[in-house]
């Protein structure tokens, strides 16, 4: 053992330069306890704080190094490739090295020690016959006890003590006198403890399935890193080719890692995977409990679990030869997390992969535009397509309802005439309807009941948001306008501002359809662990005829009682103030469109909406990805919008509006000086201005937005920002978030 050991500590400590470690001395009575990975407690400026070790020497830096007071964690919390996947997080998404590296090991940081429980057997050697003449007389209790364990062995004190009919201290006594014996063993806190049948036959596979499987798994035979882009329809069988392709993975002696957008899903594919792998499936989510996600990761860690299933941060799971990682539904906007640091699943997915020579497997209906661009001849990925729904199953119909003309027609509730009609319909056959309600926007969008025209800014073609000071306002360039009283377009007074909830939905439903049973799935329904679960359960066995939802029921469901679908309101989205809006609404209403004629009965679906012209509602009416990527691919490259540009928002944020409007100004001076630094003539810099959601729990929100063909210019620019001190608070009360590829400029 050296003389003198010294330990480069990582410090939990906000405002610390990105990457920066200290360095303190190992104290000898913990040189054989402490090493790398480990969680110490160190002094800091007067006090005690936090940190890890990430590298160890037997030189001091300094003269005057302060020693480690203890230690936190008695193993280490991490390893050497954890740590570098947090440096890669932290440089590409501007953030602190020790911020990655807590969220990488956090089920190991909210939950350090397992679950133990105590089981007695009979010591070895005992003679229970001669025992049974003795004790009867002597210790009738004791012997009880031994008879209890003898039948039942494994007991815990409890149980063998009430078996028995004797007090827990018999059990104790007999322990004391080396007659029974301990044993500890850690208990499982399972996420989902219910039995499944394991190791359910694979299905047969469609053609397009098995062209699918056999050009993955190709992939997998070459250990070579390469990322596939599985553009299947709605129902053409992609989780079964997963399997198939995991399966295979398995037997080369690797693991595989699934990730699904909403935790909704999760039950459903648990289910799956579990017939299929039995309890070699882990299962990670932020709905299970801090114990259950730490033995769920240590079972990852150890081995035991070589699939692991979960939601946007399972992608983070400790498997140390990733071979396959699946993201199914790539394209949803969930696997890009809103608090720091900010990374996409999809960015960190294809950084595994290429670490580890795996397949990157990207699984959609409806592809994000980046990614089917890379998928295009010439591209980087492999796109590989399902082309048909499986047994033949043809796609719903969908009918696209004009509420102008609704409204015209004296209709001014929430369903349109044919929608109500058809409802009646699948009610009375005892079948299965779902209505979902495009609810992720603001209730301020201004639109013309009567022409369907919707107010936008004249520079950004997004459209203003409404503010309660009667203005209108363009959350890109901060340009205002008065909100109009007729409609600029047709002179209408019809001019609205729209405004619907899942639990108004609800009310009517009961009132025009009293017999119907109606479940509500949304945010508010959904708070308690397992409430995901037991309503798609009631749902799927026909405990309920009509299921009201959000974003959470628009994709990934397989009911097959489902027939009909409903869109309420299109336009919510769809006018949003983001250039994804067009995107975003296809997605959401082609996914939605295909949770319909699943089974045997073929499907309808009914999108009501005052734009019904709109190439987004036109082309997911037809199941037409093409034509609306062809629309929307030159669109984007016209305005240089992603992905043909790298992006970044620069959001300030605090209680005190004119202190975060002269942070955000002064924000925009620092950024314009850097890129002049840089010649950063391809930058466009727009901002600042108020954000769309200008004010959230309390503070106040305003941004500055950039983006740039030039990516390499674009990341100097922000590189040299982050390294001359940082991206630092900009003010006392006010904080400063960096989002670098930002899915959402709300």
């Amino acid at each position: 053992m050296p003389e003198e050991l010294f330990a480069d500590v990582l410090v939990e400590v906000p405002g610390i330069m990105p990457e920066r470690t200290f360095q303190y001395r190992v104290p000898k009575n913990l040189m054989a306890l402490l090493g790398f990975g480990h969680r110490v407690i160190v002094p800091f400026g007067g006090r005690r704080v936090t940190g890890f070790i990430v590298g160890q020497g037997n030189t001091p830096q300094t003269e005057d190094v302060k020693d480690i007071i203890e230690p936190v964690s008695e193993k280490p919390l991490f390893n050497g490739e954890q740590l570098t996947l947090a440096r890669w997080i932290g440089r590409y998404y501007f953030c602190d090295t020790v911020r990655a590296l807590q969220i990488i090991i956090a089920p190991a940081l909210h939950k350090t020690k397992s679950k133990r429980t105590t089981r007695y057997y009979i010591n070895h050697g005992l003679d229970m016959e001669a025992l049974r003449v003795e004790l009867p007389r002597r210790a009738p209790k004791s012997m009880a006890v031994l008879e209890a364990v003898l039948k039942n062995p494994g007991m815990t004190r409890p149980g063998l003590a009430a078996a028995a009919g004797a007090s827990e201290s018999v059990v104790d006594k007999l322990v004391s006198k080396q007659m029974l014996r301990v044993e500890y063993q850690v208990l499982r806190r399972a996420p989902y403890p219910e039995q499944v049948q394991e190791d359910t036959p694979s299905l047969t596979l469609s053609g397009e399935q098995r062209s699918a499987v056999d050009e993955i798994v190709a992939g997998l035979t070459e250990a070579k890193h390469r990322v596939f882009m599985l553009h299947g329809v709605t129902g053409s069988g992609k989780t079964e080719v997963y399997i198939h392709c995991i399966e295979e993975t398995l037997k080369k002696g690797r693991q595989a890692i699934t990730l699904v957008p909403e935790i909704s899903l999760t039950p459903q594919m648990v289910k799956l995977y579990r017939e299929r792998f039995g309890d070699r499936v882990a299962v990670l989510h932020s709905r299970m409990s801090d114990g259950e996600r730490y033995d769920e990761w240590t079972r990852i860690l150890k081995g035991l679990a070589p699939v692991v299933l979960g939601a946007r941060s399972a992608v983070l799971a400790p498997v140390p030869d990733p071979g396959l990682i699946i993201m199914d539904e790539e394209h949803e906007w969930s696997y890009k997390q809103e608090e720091t640091p900010r990374y996409h699943a999809r960015a960190v997915a294809l950084y595994r992969a290429q670490k580890k020579n795996g397949i990157l497997l990207l699984g959609s209906a409806t592809p994000s535009l980046e990614s089917y661009c890379r998928a295009l001849p010439g591209g980087v990925y492999k796109l590989v397509n399902l082309e048909n729904r499986i047994a033949s199953r043809i796609m719903p119909a969908v009918q696209v309802v004009d509420m102008r003309a609704e409204t015209r027609a004296g209709n001014g509730g929430i369903f349109s005439r044919v929608l109500l009609q058809k409802l009646q319909h699948t009610l009375s056959n005892k079948e299965q309807t779902i209505i979902f309600l495009n609810r992720r926007g603001l209730n301020t969008l201004v639109v013309c009941r009567e022409c369907g025209y919707v107010v936008k800014c004249p520079r950004c073609d997004v459209s203003l948001t409404y503010h309660a000071d009667g203005k209108l306002r363009c959350h890109y360039c901060n340009y205002m306008a008065r909100a109009p009283r007729l409609c600029p377009e047709c002179s209408s007074k019809q001019v609205g501002y729209f405004g619907t909830g899942t639990q108004r939905v609800e009310r009517e439903l009961k009132i025009v359809l009293p017999e119907a049973r109606v479940l509500r799935m949304d945010a508010d329904t959904t708070t308690r662990k397992g409430s995901h679960q037991k309503i798609l359960e009631t749902f799927s066995a026909g405990g309920a005829d009509i299921l009201v939802g959000t974003q959470m029921i628009a994709k990934g469901l397989d009911i097959p009682g489902v027939t009909l679908v409903g869109v309420i309101n299109a336009d919510i989205t769809l006018h949003m103030p983001d250039f994804r809006a067009a995107e975003r609404t296809f997605q959401l209403l082609a996914q939605v469109a295909g949770r319909t004629g699943r089974g045997n009965l073929p499907g309808e679906v009914f999108i009501q909406t005052y734009t019904p012209e709109h190439y987004a509602v036109q082309t997911a009416a037809r199941h037409d990805f093409l034509q609306f990527f062809d629309h929307e691919f030159d669109l984007r490259r016209n305005m240089g919008y992603p992905p043909f540009s790298k992006m970044v928002r620069l959001l300030v944020y605090g209680k005190d509006e004119k202190m975060v409007q002269e942070a955000a100004e002064k924000m925009r001076t620092r950024l314009d000086d850097f890129t002049r630094n840089h010649d950063g003539g391809k930058i466009l810099i727009t901002g600042p201005a108020p954000a769309p959601l200008g004010r959230l729990k309390e503070n106040y929100r305003w941004h500055v937005v950039a983006w740039s063909c030039d990516y390499r210019r674009l990341r100097l620019v922000l590189e040299d920002m982050w390294q001359q001190n940082g991206f630092t608070q900009p003010g006392k009360g006010l904080h400063l978030s960096v989002d670098f590829d930002p899915m959402s400029l709300m």
